[in-house]
């Protein structure tokens, strides 16, 4: 099932998400505000902030949570902000983060500084 999420914007390409049995894959995301393909300010780290709000609404959405999910991917495109990225990401994260890869020096869309997509489990209850 393809979920795209009314009032969050996307690239026409690709759906926000896609529920496949009981696993959620999570389009590539980046610090998008709203409806809108205009990046948050300030770098790295409000990009961060604001690609974990994105996550939980398409989360939400697909009818999971950020505590459902277990694999990041991370691309940056400087690997020297990684520690402002791993802040912000595990404020949204908690102490008991899902396994995750960061990859630097990425040329990602919209000149960002970081983009992530992910993969949730989330088991149908029999009814």
């Amino acid at each position: 099932q393809k979920v795209v999420v009314d009032g969050l914007a996307r690239i026409p390409a690709f759906c926000h998400s896609v529920v496949a049995g009981d696993f959620i894959y999570v389009s590539g995301t980046l610090g998008t505000q709203g409806n809108t393909i205009t990046l948050v300010e300030g770098g790295i780290g409000p990009e961060t902030a604001q690609i974990m709000k994105n996550f939980e609404i398409i989360l939400n959405a697909s009818g999971a949570s950020l505590s459902d999910v277990v694999k990041v991917n991370v691309y940056v495109k400087d690997i020297k902000d990684f520690d402002a990225m791993n802040v912000e990401y595990l404020k949204a994260m908690g102490d008991d983060p899902p396994a995750r890869i960061t990859v630097g020096r990425a040329d990602l869309a919209l000149g960002a500084a970081v983009e992530m997509d992910c993969v949730a489990y989330f088991p149908k209850k029999s009814e």
